[in-house]
């Protein structure tokens, strides 16, 4: 039951504390489960972080403004889909990291 609330939190951290929560969670936990739901967050943040700079430096040129959008959007979407998937109780893997942990 821990292990269910504690990846709603790391989802959902997204919203208010991207960093921090993932990184005080995978410290912390115990379980290997909340470990790796914690690491695939902080990838994922970091990654597209990374990506939506990119493409914001690209929407100058008026090239990046479908990526920009499109990353922005999965930003949003992914800990949204995440933290539904926590409160059934399943496994999910963020999209493009989630088979890197």
């Amino acid at each position: 039951m821990e292990s269910k609330w504690s990846k709603i939190i790391i989802h959902a951290s997204a919203f208010f504390a991207p960093f921090l929560v993932p990184i005080l969670f995978f410290l912390i936990s115990t379980e290997s489960e909340v470990k790796r739901t914690s690491m695939q967050a902080l990838l994922f943040q970091v990654v597209f972080g990374i990506l939506i700079a990119i493409a914001g430096i690209f929407s100058i040129l008026l090239i990046g403004l479908p990526f920009l959008f499109v990353f922005v959007l999965i930003f949003w979407i992914a800990p949204v889909i995440g933290i539904i998937k926590a409160l059934s109780d399943q496994n999910w893997n963020y999209p493009i990291v989630g088979r890197w942990v």
